[in-house]
């Protein structure tokens, strides 16, 4: 992994992902046993954000300190990027004053300019095809509360064509997990994404499904995910996507089908942020959207540890690409 970007998880074979998740279980033990890092000792990583962040741009930064490195948090509108200087030019200018790049923005084309003329590690923090550090979390959540990935079941109900459900089904793909991706038909993923997944998933014993109906979809399922119904980006197609989607919340009915409610075998995730309660100005109208607040605040709502491990894996990508 020595000096490779990640800038979506078909980047990396089955075996590298797994040492990816082997290593930030590593660094979570040794973070939570109070000792202090140096494995990005004199190390400067620039953050080029192009789209708001809470856990991304936190992880990073948290991430980095720990191993004794340094992060500079660039964002879009207080840098030329794209406006008075094209991306290959501001990677060009970055590499030779910073070790890795971690990039959040729109266009899976940006970062990939980004990592051709940089001469650095450049990571993906999020693009609208792509969120592999993401799914690298939701994988150590999920073998954290079952002791394994294979042969599980993940079930990813909503907008099945987003980043977050791109990358999951990828990863899943790679690590043995049973992926059903249930999403209204106008929704669903593109066929590109779901033959490289299925490629993987034969390898490594594991099957790759789209499905419509929620109710039939989530049958055994060991893992209910959710994401919210419009991305960044996308808020003009916000009614749309509620008329589509609504048949799509994950609610405790939902969760009862599963079969598994009750047993210590099903647990709820979500990248967050999520939309399930009266707190926000938009559920303060609307209510809850893609899951209802008594899912989300349940015990087996495994949200803010899937949260805290998105630390625990970017170190891991930083770690294994730097030192």
């Amino acid at each position: 992994m020595h000096g490779r970007s990640l800038l979506a998880l078909h980047d990396i074979s089955h075996v590298e992902l797994i040492y990816l998740l082997d290593l930030a279980v590593d660094l979570k033990k040794k973070k939570k046993a109070g000792k202090k890092g140096k494995l990005l000792d004199g190390k400067n990583i620039a953050m080029i954000f192009e789209k708001m962040s809470t856990r991304t741009r936190c992880a990073v930064s948290v991430a980095v300190a720990d191993e004794g490195g340094r992060t500079e948090y660039l964002p879009s509108n207080e840098i030329h990027l794209g406006k008075k200087e094209s991306p290959a030019d501001t990677a060009r200018v970055l590499g030779r004053m910073f070790d890795g790049i971690l990039f959040r923005g729109y266009k899976q084309e940006t970062i990939q300019m980004m990592a051709k003329y940089s001469g650095v590690p450049v990571w993906n923090g999020l693009t609208d095809e792509s969120h592999p550090t993401q799914a690298m979390a939701d994988l150590m959540t999920i073998r954290e509360q079952f002791g394994r990935l294979k042969g599980l079941k993940v079930v990813y109900v909503g907008d099945g064509r987003n980043n977050v459900a791109n990358s999951l089904m990828t990863g899943c793909a790679k690590t043995g997990i049973n992926f059903v991706n249930c999403t209204p038909p106008e929704l669903s993923p593109k066929r590109e994404h779901v033959e490289m997944a299925k490629d993987d998933a034969v390898k490594n014993g594991s099957t790759i499904e789209i499905m419509h109906d929620p109710i039939k979809a989530v049958r055994d399922a060991n893992v209910i995910y959710t994401d919210v119904w419009t991305s960044m980006g996308e808020e003009s197609k916000f009614k749309e996507r509620m008329k589509l989607l609504r048949p799509y919340q994950i609610d405790m009915d939902l969760m009862t089908r599963t079969g598994n409610l009750g047993t210590g075998k099903v647990i709820f995730l979500h990248c967050l942020p999520a939309f399930h309660d009266h707190n926000t100005e938009m559920t303060k109208k609307l209510g809850a959207l893609e899951v209802t607040n008594d899912v989300f605040e349940a015990p087996f709502s495994k949200v803010f540890d899937e949260a805290e491990n998105r630390v625990h894996t970017t170190k891991a990508l930083i770690v294994a690409t730097l030192a």
